[in-house]
């Protein structure tokens, strides 16, 4: 399985605004990608999805801090930094990667904390958020 991950891994170095094709090779025709935003299917889709980072963030870039393998997927610790309107911001997660029988993913599934990582930096709702953390906090 690392072989395959480490494909997954190169398509997403090499990935830009105009080389999303580079994922055609590494990822099933029905390829879910879920994050705390979208839960799409399908190629075009996923695809979507990174076509939209690219229009609405500023110099969006991941890398990639740790990756493993276990027995039915591989899993990646990843950092990454963006801007809006000139803001940079940050988000720390990992995404679940399942492969198919023939190697390519069938499942991305990211999980970070959108309520810390994004919600939090809002002015009116980043507020609210922070309120109910310091209720719920020991």
């Amino acid at each position: 399985m690392r072989p395959h991950l480490d494909a997954y891994l190169a398509a997403f170095d090499a990935m830009g605004p105009d080389r999303l094709d580079v994922f055609d090779a590494v990822c099933d025709p029905d390829v879910r990608f879920v994050d705390p935003f979208n839960d799409v299917r399908g190629l075009a889709r996923f695809k979507d999805v990174f076509r939209h980072m690219y229009a609405s963030l500023e110099n969006p870039r991941f890398t990639v801090r740790d990756s493993a393998v276990g027995e039915k997927a591989g899993y990646i610790r990843w950092h990454f930094e963006f801007a809006v309107k000139g803001r940079g911001m940050t988000i720390d997660g990992m995404s679940e990667v399942g492969f198919g029988p023939d190697g390519r993913v069938i499942a991305h599934i990211d999980h970070w904390d959108a309520g810390g990582q994004v919600y939090a930096k809002v002015p009116v709702i980043g507020a609210l958020v922070r309120w109910v953390k310091n209720k719920l906090a020991v």
